[in-house]
């Protein structure tokens, strides 16, 4: 199978053929048709990730039919539509017990701590638990879409912010994460300030239902939503990872307003600073956001196919695993407005 390979961190991905991987007696292995490409992989590339062994195979957001599954695998079967949370759980552990697989203490995450899906195929470990049956309805490239940006935002405004009609939520940075956020609140009924420095991605979180647009390079983003809700965010959202987006997220917000974070603080922005004194003055509550369960993409597909949510359009581009590999070098430049996915097909 080919296979997008990357020998040192920061160095060239080249297309190569190497073996399909073969199930174990729980796993599965997925014929990719679709697979994203997220600035989480290129923090894969950069180095910034310890799960990372060289040779490596990015890709975590993906979707396909299952070519093989192992003798022990009894829920899914050759041939069948899927797609998969880019965390996967043991099935076996406390969290996993609880329900919170996404979060297992014996977590595998595809295109980290094994190969990915910038290949023809890819291993999925315990497929009982982490394969999730794709609608009809859903096309693949819409399947991918969801990846990990999409169901990361899902959970952070309905599972971890319980964002209600109404509130005035703040999204910090209108990349793919972002811009699900802004699509996700207006299907729940929130008022909406996108904040971006790029003024395309401030056009396509508009386009997506943001209220108002704030641009960090020509206002302070943290004054100009004070002004706008008259007292600050029940809700805001760092959707980048930056330590300026944490704390101006955390500083936006209304006395007992909450803060979630979902864009990764790796690398220089690891130990961000957080304003911890207007986290005790305000009484401001502080969430992580880190995918979602299997159990959960029910009412996510309920929203799809009723018209609620279109994830489709925060397509902006798809590409062949060849121009999909350049790709993920140049992310750090940020390349497109809202979200480019490899098609197989291609």
């Amino acid at each position: 199978m080919r296979a997008a390979i990357f020998r040192n961190f920061q160095g060239p991905i080249a297309i190569e053929q190497v073996p399909s991987p073969i199930p174990g007696d729980h796993d599965a292995v997925i014929e990719l048709k679709a697979c994203g490409i997220c600035r989480s992989d290129w923090h894969a590339w950069m180095g910034h990730d310890t799960d990372i062994q060289l040779p490596h195979v990015p890709g975590h957001e993906l979707s396909g039919v299952i070519a093989s599954v192992g003798k022990s695998v009894r829920q899914f079967r050759v041939a069948q539509r899927v797609t998969v949370p880019f965390c996967c759980g043991c099935g076996a552990c406390f969290e996993c017990k609880l329900g919170n697989t996404h979060i297992c203490d014996k977590h595998s995450q595809p295109g980290f701590t094994h190969w990915g899906g910038f290949a023809d195929e890819v291993l999925i470990r315990r497929a009982d638990t982490n394969l999730v049956a794709l609608p009809d309805s859903i096309d693949f490239i819409s399947a991918a879409s969801l990846g990990c940006r999409f169901i990361t935002a899902f959970r952070a405004l309905v599972d971890q912010a319980k964002l209600k009609p109404g509130e005035w939520i703040a999204i910090h940075g209108c990349g793919g994460v972002g811009l699900s956020a802004v699509m996700i609140a207006k299907a729940l009924g929130a008022q909406i300030i996108a904040i971006d420095i790029q003024p395309n991605r401030l056009e396509s979180a508009r386009q997506f239902g943001a209220d108002f647009l704030v641009n960090p390079s020509k206002v302070d983003p943290v004054a100009a939503i004070g002004e706008i809700t008259r007292r600050g965010a029940h809700v805001s959202i760092d959707a980048l990872g930056h330590r300026t987006t944490c704390a101006n997220s955390i500083e936006c917000l209304a006395k007992r307003g909450r803060h979630v974070q979902v864009g990764l603080m790796l690398a220089e922005d690891s130990h961000p600073a957080i304003p911890m004194a207007s986290v005790i003055a305000k009484e401001l509550e502080i969430y992580g956001s880190h995918g979602m369960q299997t159990t959960h993409y029910p009412r996510i597909f309920e929203m799809i196919e009723s018209g609620a949510i279109h994830p489709q359009r925060l397509v902006t581009n798809t590409v062949g695993l060849h121009q999909g590999a350049q790709l993920l070098t140049q992310f750090a430049e940020f390349p497109n407005s809202g979200m480019t996915i490899i098609d197989f097909s291609l």
